[in-house]
């Protein structure tokens, strides 16, 4: 059966930061409670809004998420792999479940504010990844080109793996998806039609590399009493053009409505549904991710 995680918006303006963190809390304590396979929260700097760092606010969500798979966003272009590799494997220190590590490459804004060249940032992007994974292993690393490292390593190492899923959504970026991760992570914008031809390619790049394939797509939620409250709901983000999206990429209706749309992605072979909440109002969130343990019963 399909799995299904939760990505927790990280954003949360017009709140103090003690109560947006508690928003944030509040959510994974929902999702323990609702059965939901997977926990993560983004990546994001240098925003004019309150937006919580990932592996602080992790690691205090990671008290009410309990012993199952958790982990986030990074944009590895804008991070040193030996800090990185240390917060990482720290985060996998607080649990006995396996830590997961979405990464991205990031946009060139951040980059810049953080006085970053992204002209590079597929190569920093590339560096990071495998400097990480040779520290997870206690090995000695040495890197020139981009951070200077001279054959350091770092304590603690992660318990268990660390699994590594790509995002990436045009067909060079899914190519070295399929070279280089555990798990390929699909745009929550791809309507259907597109991330049915995602993943085609990403399978067929895996089969050219010999990797087994894992396929997770991100998709924005709202699970509504019925479908009509679910519709009145979500219609005033669509009329606003939520995040640039089609309307087609969301996951709205009432639990039976929506149990029928990962059906959908399951058909088209992912393997994990990874949910973010389209509204910002704090109860409703609630309601969406308490309503996603009918949703599994469905698919179950």
């Amino acid at each position: 059966m399909i799995k299904i995680g939760i990505s927790v918006s990280s954003s949360h303006k017009g709140f103090s930061p003690q109560d947006g963190a508690d928003r944030m809390v509040e959510r994974a304590r929902a999702a323990r409670q609702a059965d939901l396979d997977s926990l993560f929260v983004g990546d994001h700097h240098v925003t004019p809004f309150p937006y919580f760092q990932n592996s602080v606010i992790l690691a205090r969500m990671l008290n009410e998420w309990g012993e199952k798979p958790f982990g986030a966003l990074y944009l590895l272009p804008l991070w040193h792999p030996i800090i990185l590799a240390e917060q990482i494997a720290t985060l996998a220190s607080l649990s006995r479940a396996p830590f997961i590590l979405q990464c991205g490459l990031g946009d060139d804004r951040q980059g810049r504010a953080m006085g970053i060249d992204m002209k590079h940032k597929v190569g920093r992007f590339v560096s990071c990844l495998e400097i990480m994974r040779a520290l997870w292993q206690g090995r000695s690393v040495e890197e020139n080109r981009f951070w200077n490292i001279k054959a350091e390593q770092i304590a603690p190492l992660p318990s268990h793996e660390v699994e590594v899923w790509i995002g990436s959504v045009v067909e060079k970026a899914i190519k070295r998806t399929a070279k280089l991760g555990d798990g390929w992570l699909a745009s929550p914008g791809l309507t259907p039609d597109q991330a049915n031809q995602a993943i085609k390619e990403y399978k067929r790049y895996c089969d050219l590399f010999d990797r087994k394939p894992l396929c997770a797509i991100r998709r924005d939620v709202y699970v509504g009493s019925t479908s009509a409250e679910a519709k009145k709901v979500v219609s005033p983000y669509i009329d606003k053009g939520y995040r640039g999206m089609s309307p087609d990429a969301l996951l709205f209706g009432s639990v039976s409505e929506v149990a029928g749309q990962i059906e959908v992605l399951e058909a088209q072979g992912f393997d994990q549904v990874i949910i973010r909440n389209i509204s910002i109002e704090q109860d409703k969130c609630i309601e969406t991710i308490h309503r996603f343990k009918e949703v599994k019963n469905q698919l179950a």
